[in-house]
């Protein structure tokens, strides 16, 4: 391949790339407008990708290093690729390429090296699997992506027939040496640019170097430790596969897609019905805390509403009833009877002053006193009987602290006998837990 075939080449390349780009300004595209949601999934996306490309091939990399020949001449290198895009910003991608390498000696004195003037090496394939990563788009925050950069790094194999000054050893390669062609590892690395022509096509300008693992690629075992190289330089159309009415992923703008869930009509009215949801369940709770009486019982739940503030109400907001007055009918030596709590023995402190009095009597005056304990009805008759003897016995014990002798004391448990008050309501309940005293 000669220069002025090069630069023709270059030049068709030049009026591909302006007319990509005014039809990339010129475009309105509405992939980003589309159904695709920004956790939807690759479902909702075209991934696969085919590409052809063509360009120049060259033994010099731009990285620079060693090479075995003092100049390089530019070549035809024409290849396939097959995509699979994984996210916005990641996917893997193979390729298939050939072409043709080759450099001369002929700025170097004599325009010979070491008997060496030149070499041609014909690629017969180069095959190689990339990451390919979209590092940026130059107008990311606008509504259409158009233009986006990209790195490539993979793992490849190649395969080649270097010729040295001529000599064609096609045959001879191999441990047998009846091989056509050497075969070596390679590792792709390069970056590009990408245009998009339309929401199927786009155009891309590129730039890989590829490093050997071996030192044969020119013909020339030159430096014992050092590797061959070469590059592509290329521009290239590549075509989105799949359903017309999905968005390509490659130029999927996620803040732009995240943008338009937001201004999303539908998922506007979602978030306004949920608000209004929202409201109705805080209407509701407040509606539960709602305490008009002040009772400290909800209005739901009040069964006795306008209760009297200040007023002590029981769990549905009913007015407890007053405590009992003890009884003003006296025994027999005009001491009061004495009450006792619900399934209790213990003595009240307002029991107290009647004890004392009682108490004195009988130190000063002598005789004796007949303490009967009494029970409500709740529980067995066996369990209330006994709860009336402790009953009885709390009495006597007090007695006998303040001084009266415990031979003045008799006590008698009588259970649930001689009610003063009906056992079916609390009122009456209440009267008949209780200890009379009667002096003999």
């Amino acid at each position: 391949m000669n220069y002025s075939t090069l630069k023709k080449g270059l030049a068709v390349s030049f009026v591909a790339l302006m007319g990509a780009t005014s039809l990339v300004n010129a475009q309105e595209t509405d992939a980003t407008s589309s159904s695709a949601k920004v956790f939807g999934g690759r479902g909702q996306y075209r991934t696969w990708s085919l590409g052809v490309n063509g360009g120049v091939l060259s033994p010099f990399v731009a990285v620079g290093g060693s090479n075995d020949f003092t100049n390089w001449e530019p070549n035809l290198g024409y290849g396939i690729s097959l995509r699979k895009q994984l996210g916005h910003a990641f996917g893997l991608e193979g390729n298939i390429f050939r072409g043709k390498l080759s450099g001369t000696n002929k700025d170097a004195a004599g325009g010979v090296v070491n008997g060496v003037r030149d070499f041609e090496t014909d690629l017969a394939y180069s095959a190689d699997i990339r990451g390919v990563v979209n590092v940026a788009t130059v107008d990311f925050l606008r509504r259409d992506n158009s233009v986006n950069f990209f790195v490539t790094a993979g793992y490849g194999v190649v395969a080649y027939n270097p010729k040295v000054n001529g000599v064609d050893r096609k045959g001879t390669f191999g441990d047998d040496q009846d091989k056509d062609y050497i075969k070596e590892a390679y590792i792709p690395v390069g970056a590009g640019i990408k245009f998009k022509v339309s929401d199927r096509v786009s155009f891309n300008l590129g730039y890989t170097m590829h490093f050997l693992d071996g030192d044969n690629l020119d013909g020339v075992y030159a430096k014992a430790t050092s590797k061959d190289k070469f590059s592509y330089g290329y521009a290239g159309l590549e075509f989105s596969l799949g359903s017309k009415s999905k968005p390509n992923l490659d130029w999927v703008n996620p803040l732009a897609l995240m943008y338009d869930e937001l201004k999303d009509p539908s998922l506007r009215q979602e978030v306004e019905a949920l608000k209004n949801r929202v409201s109705a369940v805080e209407k509701s709770v407040e509606d539960l805390k709602k305490d008009s009486d002040g009772d400290g019982v909800a209005d739901q739940f009040d069964k006795c509403p306008g209760t009297p503030a200040g007023t002590a109400v029981d769990g549905s907001g009913c007015p407890l009833p007053a405590p009992v007055a003890a009884p003003t009918t006296s025994t027999a030596t005009g001491f009061e009877t004495i009450q006792f709590e619900f399934n209790s023995s213990v003595l009240k402190t307002e029991a107290y002053p009647t004890l004392d009095k009682l108490s004195s009597v009988l130190r000063e005056n002598g005789g004796k006193v007949t303490v009967n304990g009494y029970a409500s009805s709740e529980g067995t008759a066996a369990y209330n009987l006994k709860l009336s003897k402790d009953r009885a016995n709390s009495v006597k014990t007090y007695l006998v602290n303040s001084g009266v002798n415990s031979s003045q004391v008799a006590t008698k448990g009588l259970g649930e006998a001689n009610p003063i008050a009906s056992n079916d309501t609390e009122e009456g309940r209440i009267q008949n837990r209780r200890v009379e005293t009667a002096r003999n």
